[in-house]
């Protein structure tokens, strides 16, 4: 279970599925299988992109029948509040423990860019309502769910001046840990935990850091210069060009990293991404460590 592994100080691993664009269970676990025995937790994307796939909901579901334990993320855009609060509710009944809370990307950027954005809730109004929803409904809500609930986050190099206020707003919610965007700079990291330790808030909240294996100099430009939060330092960009396997290169750098990552104080855990890559390549780069 993620939850007591981070508990008893374990270095977790987590890795991130898009669900399929299908209706069949069989779809999503070729997608999954190749991390069985590898990976701490399994996140199942709500709509990522703002594109459609199968439920995370029914995903998880499908995910601890199998013996997963899945990170369900839950989205503010696609749901009103009554349907978020009845999605917590059906979550807990099916066995899914651990929930990681965002906004949602914008649906006019998906490939269903007619949809309307909900909104009804905030991701600080998502974390209380998942935290505690005694006040949720003016009834009594039975059994009422615990959930591992985490928030996203993205290191950054602190000025002199910086505070985590969102941080701490996050944990004042009821946030238990965070997954982090992709981090690719070591020194960077080592600043802002540093930063994180003298503020207190590494002994709040568990921290898993994002990782994952480029596949080519083409991509660590894009993702430097298109994907929020994420920055991809000149020396990677250098390996990248100059690697005769830039694949290889990829999976190298990542394995180095999650090495680096691991000396770190108030690091807890990675979590690995892959953009436009399968379980299978997740599973390959996971087995590098």
């Amino acid at each position: 279970m993620l939850q007591q592994k981070l508990a008893n100080g374990d270095f977790v691993i987590t890795a991130e599925i898009v669900p399929p664009l299908s209706g069949s269970a069989d779809d999503l676990m070729v997608r999954v299988a190749p991390l069985a025995g590898l990976v701490d937790g399994v996140n199942m994307t709500d709509g990522a992109g703002a594109r459609l796939a199968m439920s995370s909901l029914a995903a998880s579901a499908i995910l601890v029948r199998e013996g997963f334990d899945p990170i369900l993320q839950l989205t503010c855009r696609d749901r009103n509040r009554i349907g978020l609060a009845a999605d917590l509710l059906g979550a807990s009944a099916l066995g899914i423990e651990n929930l990681l809370i965002l906004h949602g990307d914008d649906p006019s950027k998906g490939d269903m860019p007619e949809a309307t954005g909900v909104f009804d809730l905030d991701s600080k109004g998502l974390l209380a309502m998942a935290g505690d929803m005694s006040g949720v409904v003016a009834r009594d809500v039975a059994n009422a769910p615990q959930f591992f609930i985490g928030c996203a986050d993205a290191p950054i190099d602190p000025p002199v001046d910086w505070k985590p206020v969102g941080l701490r707003d996050k944990i004042e919610g009821g946030a238990q840990f965070a997954q982090t965007q992709f981090c690719f700079d070591l020194d960077v990291a080592e600043r802002y935990f540093a930063r994180l330790r003298q503020e207190g808030i590494t002994d709040k909240l568990k921290f898993i850091v994002g990782v994952g294996p480029l596949l080519s100099l083409k991509q660590a430009r894009f993702m430097d210069e298109k994907l929020y939060g994420v920055s991809v330092p000149g020396h990677i960009m250098a390996r990248m060009e100059k690697a005769k396997d830039q694949k290889e290169e990829g999976r190298k750098i990542c394995s180095e990293l999650v090495d680096g990552l691991k000396q770190i104080s108030g690091v807890c855990g990675v979590h690995v991404m892959a953009p436009m890559q399968s379980g299978k390549s997740i599973a390959e780069a996971i087995k590098a460590f």
